[in-house]
């Protein structure tokens, strides 16, 4: 059976949308999808992934449902529904998972609430996708006021240099935002419009270290390709963005007594962004995607008319060529803060394989020579695979896929800072945290410096899954070597967890879930009462996250019926 490709044609699939997203990159291996599509600049249009014509038929997620019609007799006036999503999250304990978009760290139940309308008028785009959310954020054991003072004020280094609350506010939380939503113009490959829609820059499957859904959404003004450009050399995908952050309005702790000894009061100004993302494909070398982000933020007061201040993206690399004489105060006395990225990602399709890595440095280098001896200073990285085995006589698959993120600072720091280190990746000592309403724009595993590592394997049957997730998450490294490192009593905090995955489609139901069971070694670096300095016996949690994706398709719309089509 065949579905019309040109269901998709007016619509964008969000950041991040379940079982769908992830779809396409398996059908990339398969060969039926383009395979100069670098999936590195997201979200995708799927019209464009297939490289086929419009008015042929295509079964692009094998849902057996529409998303919508193409007017046959009028291909440039299309008209379609988003897909309605519902998620329900359980948290017991305290918060854990990443990667959701509006919702935020919570205990307790949290639902979200999406769907829209999508259309387009010869080159005008429109896409209307608000997101609701409702959390009940229950009150929960947080960083503990039993350490003494010098471990507080290091533990407060990180809340002070970011904006990552440990709960927002005392009573549930609720919010409504336009979510998935844009207003664009399109020509050829290019878009240039509106937007509040997440993006995803770099390769990244579970974490990417300058954007990903982690966070919610955020306005901004958008430049960017819908699908490769092609040129001589090969094909390039890019985007120049310009938006607009907010702070979260919370203070750090949960604990009042201690915000008001340590805590830092945050600034309620607003901080402008401008960031541009390529990727290129070489023509000589099928698969390979290489590619660089940055990103500069800076508080609106500070920021002027001038057009270093505007697009500060264009400027060089290093300090050198931007300061006068070798001193660098003039310059940091405009209060940027800068973030930087590398990647590349190979594609092997005879080995239904891919590979990539995303490597970044948040400080400028005073000159060439600084950044070839201290390359590690102020980076974090990435890397990741992901291979799928076809099991014979069956359309089942096997998928493997693997990732780990490295945000906690390097030996470096003792070079530079001394031993009790400097900043974190995403935190900054003059502009609070790379993050929109508290939560990290990229990596989502915390911040203070955690590392994690997934592993999960499981068995795919067109978009039904059946699988198991590993996962290993480092809390707050560069907190616990500034504030515990120097002791032996306290170990890191580890949370170490087994889930289950369980994706099924039946008519136009499509069902996404995890259920996932983390012991937390160490919780919040305590203590069992019997724990003696000789024989420590580190305090553990144990809790349960739970998340389900409801995702209802759409009828079809008659455009018979709307008189504008």
């Amino acid at each position: 059976m065949c579905y019309n490709l040109g269901n998709l044609f007016a619509q964008t699939l969000p950041t991040g949308s379940p079982a769908l997203e992830e779809s396409l990159r398996r059908k990339q291996f398969l060969g039926e999808i383009d395979s100069t599509i670098s999936f590195n600049l997201r979200p995708l249009q799927p019209n464009f992934l297939f490289g086929i014509d419009p008015s042929y038929d295509y079964a692009p997620f094998e849902t057996g449902y529409h998303w919508g019609e193409i007017n046959r007799d009028s291909p440039d006036k299309v008209i379609t529904w988003m897909p309605v999503r519902n998620t329900l999250a359980l948290n017991t304990g305290r918060p854990y998972g990443y990667g959701n978009g509006p919702m935020i760290p919570n205990v307790g139940f949290q639902y979200m609430l999406t769907g829209g309308i999508a259309a387009k008028y010869k080159f005008f785009n429109i896409q209307l996708m608000p997101e609701l959310v409702w959390a009940q954020n229950r009150p929960y054991q947080g960083f503990p006021d039993n350490l003494g003072n010098s471990i507080n004020s290091a533990r407060y280094v990180s809340w002070n240099h970011g904006d990552n609350p440990e709960r927002f506010g005392t009573k549930s939380y609720s919010k409504l935002g336009l979510g998935q939503s844009k207003i664009t113009l399109n020509y050829g490959s290019f878009e240039m419009g509106a937007s509040t829609q997440n993006i995803w820059w770099g390769p990244g499957q579970f974490n990417a270290l300058i954007f990903s859904n982690n966070a919610r959404g955020f306005p901004h003004l958008t430049l960017n390709t819908t699908r490769p450009a092609k040129t001589f050399l090969g094909s390039f995908e890019g985007q120049l963005i310009m938006g607009k952050l907010q702070p979260s309005g919370f203070e750090g702790s949960q604990n009042p007594l201690l915000n008001d000894q340590y805590f830092d009061e945050l600034s309620e100004d607003w901080r402008y962004l401008n960031g541009i993302s390529i990727s290129y494909q070489p023509k000589w070398v099928p698969g390979l995607f290489l590619g660089l982000n940055r990103t500069f933020q800076q508080y609106s007061e500070d920021k002027t008319n001038s057009f270093g201040d505007w697009f500060p993206v264009f400027e060089v690399l290093t300090k050198s060529g931007l300061i006068d004489g070798g001193n660098t105060v003039n310059y940091d006395g405009k209060r940027q803060d800068q973030q930087i990225s590398i990647f590349g990602r190979y594609l092997v399709p005879k080995a239904q394989a891919e590979f990539y890595f995303e490597y970044g440095r948040r400080d400028h280098a005073l000159n060439w020579r600084e950044f070839m001896l201290n390359p590690e200073h102020a980076r974090a990285y990435l890397m990741g695979f992901n291979k799928i085995f076809k099991l014979p006589v069956s359309q089942k698959m096997v998928q493997v896929r693997a990732e780990m993120t490295q945000q906690q600072e390097s030996v470096n720091r003792y070079i530079r800072y001394g031993l009790r280190g400097g900043t974190s990746w995403h935190a900054h000592y003059q502009v609070r945290g790379f993050t929109n309403y508290g939560e990290s724009m990229g990596v989502g595993a915390g911040q203070a410096g955690s590392n994690i590592q997934t592993l999960e394997l499981s068995l795919i049957d067109k978009l039904n899954k059946y699988g198991i997730v590993l996962e290993r998450l480092a809390n707050h490294q560069d907190f616990y070597y500034r504030g515990l490192g120097q002791q032996s009593e306290r170990k890191p905090w580890v949370d170490l967890s087994l889930g289950l995955l369980f994706d099924y489609q039946w008519d136009r139901f499509l069902l996404s879930s995890r259920l996932q069971f983390i012991n937390g070694l160490n919780y919040q670096w305590q203590l069992e009462p019997e724990s003696t300095p000789e024989f420590p016996v580190g305090k553990d949690k144990f809790s349960v996250f739970a998340q389900i994706h409801l995702i209802y398709l759409l009828p079809t719309i008659d455009h018979q019926k709307i008189p504008f089509f």
